[in-house]
């Protein structure tokens, strides 16, 4: 489970990691960059709502499965427009892409909740603890595969390769799976706890699986997706804009600009690996708070910072803000099992819009701006889930308020 969660970290960060070679080997400019990765992100925000009844349908391990092969197919279609200097054609594999990456997501974070509902506890921070490590994984990768001067087109192929051979030996560690006419992804033989919430009925599963789309009603689930909209442009920005930010910034190489994302990546997989006992000890809305404000303060540092250390302070305040919004959220989501995959599908694609559309907008903001400029524009957002909150609190009688832990393996 943990590396399922690594290895599609790993798969996205080796892209984002190589941006500005794709950018020097084009000589694109802001706005282009912006654009593909825009008509890219189409791709998953359409693809989301149908990913949690897709899971629901054929279960978690085969979702995964399917979305791994398909994001990495759309890497590997744009390495082959790279090469022949087509950018439309780049936009489409990474719609491509992007569409396996968003099923992938939700299949994977469905599973983790389950695992959560189980254990009783908060431990969804850690899985996505794996993911920020893949992310460093990936990173790290492609500021080596930078400096060493390995080509992008023999770069990522590669990665792709060994994330799909990955993805299929790990899920086999996956819970068993419980699908179709219970209308819930998982075991109830491993996760009894997780399979009925206290506070569900029979009256009221029948109505929840037969209109899954009906969450995108409930006020509580949108406020949790704007919680997680606010994180999400917090970190997809940092993916994508980062390291370019420096580069323009401090006159740094690209091996540079890549290590500058590699210090926001370590310090947002370190402070989820710290998530776990924070939540289980201050609780949710505490936790949330306080990332924000690290958030903010992190991101105006870089923003204005006049040398390059005050940038790197900021940075990881940034990466540390950014790490909890996440997973706290697609917990929140989960909190009553009978309604998870429609919940999380809901949030996830909000999520996911502004993780993948909005970096792509600050690209074209930042023709007129510069990118740390554009960046700035997160302040906004950020600002605005501090008065929200307290939606990501477990309601009364949902499995997110129990204590009681079950006996389900941490990590498989």
């Amino acid at each position: 489970m943990f590396g399922v969660f690594v290895l599609n970290g790993f798969i996205f960060a080796s892209w984002v990691s190589r941006i500005p070679a794709v950018r020097d080997g084009l000589e694109l400019r802001p706005s282009t960059i912006g654009l593909v990765l825009l008509v890219g992100s189409l791709g998953s925000v359409g693809s989301l709502p149908l990913a949690g009844p897709l899971a629901e349908r054929i279960g978690t391990r085969r979702t995964a499965m399917l979305g791994a092969c398909v994001a990495c197919l759309g890497y590997l279609g744009v390495v082959g427009a790279y090469l022949i200097g087509s950018i439309p054609l780049m936009a489409v594999a990474m719609a491509f892409g992007s569409v396996g990456i968003a099923t992938w997501d939700v299949s994977m974070n469905l599973e983790g909740a389950m695992v959560e509902q189980g254990l009783g506890r908060s431990i969804m921070p850690v899985y996505h603890a794996g993911f920020s490590g893949g992310t460093v994984i990936g990173a790290g990768v492609g500021t080596l595969a930078a400096r060493a001067e390995i080509p992008f087109e023999v770069h990522v192929p590669v990665a792709c390769v060994v994330a799909v051979l990955a993805v299929v030996v790990a899920v086999r560690w996956f819970l068993p799976e419980r699908t179709g006419v219970d209308g819930a992804v998982g075991s109830g033989a491993d996760v009894p706890a997780a399979t009925t919430a206290p506070g569900a009925t029979a009256a009221t599963s029948p109505a929840v699986r037969s209109n899954p789309f009906g969450a995108w009603l409930e006020p509580r689930t949108l406020l949790i997706g704007l919680l997680v909209l606010s994180a999400a442009l917090t970190e997809g920005s940092a993916n994508d804009w980062l390291s370019l930010a420096s580069i323009e910034a401090f006159d740094l190489t690209n091996s540079g600009g890549a290590a500058m994302l590699t210090v926001f990546l370590v310090a947002m997989t370190s402070m989820r690996f710290l998530g776990t006992p924070l939540l289980d000890r201050l609780g949710r809305v505490v936790v949330l708070r306080v990332c924000i404000v690290l958030a903010l303060v992190g991101l105006a540092l870089f923003g204005f910072a006049p040398v390059q250390w005050v940038a790197i302070v900021g940075v990881v305040l940034w990466g540390c803000g950014a790490a909890l919004g996440f997973p706290v959220g697609m917990s929140a989501a989960s909190d009553e099992p009978e309604r998870a995959a429609a919940r999380v599908s809901v949030v996830a694609t909000i999520g996911y819009t502004a993780f993948l559309a909005g970096p792509p907008i600050l690209g074209f903001i930042a023709d007129h701006v510069g990118y740390r400029g554009a960046l700035l524009c997160i302040l906004v957002p950020l600002g605005v889930s501090l008065f929200v909150t307290r939606s990501a609190a477990p309601p009364p009688g949902s499995v997110g308020a129990t204590e009681d832990p079950v006996d389900v393996p941490l990590v498989r």
